[in-house]
């Protein structure tokens, strides 16, 4: 079975869902568009939550990067090659 067959099956089988729930008259927001809406929704807020994950990932990488230069310049003096003494 082809994946375009199997996403129309369960679309349909989504909307028979939703008519049957809104011929008993619990519901009538399940359908495919409410699903598509919400997919949406969460994708965008998924992408977000990424954004701001790679934001405080940067940040960090960028006070581990002064924290190194601070130390190297610390230790640069104690690195100084000695002159044998004559």
């Amino acid at each position: 079975m082809n994946t375009k067959k199997l996403l129309n099956t369960a679309l349909n089988g989504l909307d028979y869902v939703g008519y049957q729930l809104d011929q008993v008259g619990i519901t009538s927001r399940v359908n495919r568009h409410n699903l598509a809406a919400f997919l949406m929704a969460e994708q965008y807020r998924l992408e977000g939550e990424w954004e701001s994950f790679q934001a405080r990932l940067d940040r960090r990488k960028a006070q581990l990067d002064d924290l190194k230069e601070a130390f190297e310049a610390r230790l640069a003096p104690l690195r100084k090659p000695r002159t044998p003494a004559s």
